[in-house]
């Protein structure tokens, strides 16, 4: 198996993060101690000391909406050896779920992280599956060691842009 080197973006995708909608992003069952944007904000992400912790239990359900359709490619999810995520499913514009109604829907894809994973080796997407999304929908269903609390210390979505119109900044035109 060829060496993966930490961060390394996949040639031709870039990271996603500048195109986040933070005023939708959305975490359930996060302590508010150890909020969602440790693990997703530029800068949060990459400090040790920062990471996203589930409250309840282990299982947490991340809502990502972007500014504009991207393509998505490929994911890093880190976290501690025991509490790092484990089961994680991932949902292209699925709109209001809950922990409830989360198991209704098939997953457009489900990752089985090993703690390899964890250490910023980025896992490739179907990416058929994520060709125009809108928004993501991330659930972290248990964490390696199948303890009660889970911790994220970095999600970084890889990918590229779908060259579209932003309809908010097309002006309209007055007949004269």
């Amino acid at each position: 198996m060829a060496s993966v080197v930490s961060s390394v973006i996949p040639r031709g995708q870039v990271d996603l993060v500048d195109f986040v909608d933070w005023s939708g992003v959305e975490c359930l069952n996060q302590t508010t101690s150890h909020p969602i944007a440790n693990a997703l904000k530029q800068g949060y992400r990459d400090d040790d000391g920062l990471h996203l912790e589930s409250d309840a239990d282990e299982q947490l359900l991340i809502y990502v909406p972007f500014t504009q359709v991207i393509k998505l490619h490929s994911a890093v999810i880190t976290g501690p050896e025991e509490e790092g995520p484990k089961t994680v499913k991932l949902f292209a514009n699925k709109e209001h779920m809950g922990f409830s109604n989360v198991n209704d829907y098939p997953p457009s894809d489900s990752l089985n992280l090993s703690p390899d994973n964890l250490k910023e080796v980025p896992v490739t997407l179907k990416y058929v599956k994520f060709q125009n999304v809108r928004s993501l929908t991330i659930f972290i269903e248990d964490n390696q060691a199948d303890g009660d609390v889970t911790k994220v210390q970095k999600i970084a979505l890889f990918g590229t842009t779908v060259d579209t119109t932003n309809m908010k900044d097309l002006k309209k035109i007055e007949e004269h």
